[in-house]
């Protein structure tokens, strides 16, 4: 599994008819994703806990993802990037990222 943070409101105006394309697609190349739980809300805590509003998580099987995915080596770890628009298909659930009050964010419980 890999996962994918993205803003509530932004989840929210998607349409699931047509592949996701994350800004970073146009801006970077890649969909940014994490493996790993713990790295997921470390990623999230240094990139957007500024941020207000409700986040979600796209919880992704890797193996249905049909555009290349690469691991690629990011402050000395290797975090799975998406070089296309991800089918839908492939995003198994979507989570809620929850947060303190402070803004931190927390652990799903669905993946601890």
């Amino acid at each position: 599994m890999i996962y994918h943070i993205l803003p509530r409101m932004g989840y929210a105006g998607l349409d699931t008819r047509q592949p996701y394309a994350a800004p970073t697609l146009t801006d970077e190349g890649f969909i940014h994703c994490t493996g790993e739980p713990a790295w997921l809300v470390k990623v999230a805590n240094r990139f957007y806990r500024a941020e207000p509003g409700d986040f979600v998580v796209l919880c992704i099987d890797e193996a249905r993802v049909q555009p290349p995915v690469r691991w690629e080596e990011a402050d000395s770890h290797l975090f799975p990037h998406i070089y296309g628009p991800l089918n839908w298909d492939a995003v198994e659930r979507v989570i809620d990222f929850p947060r303190r009050a402070d803004g931190v964010f927390t652990l799903p419980p669905e993946l601890e």
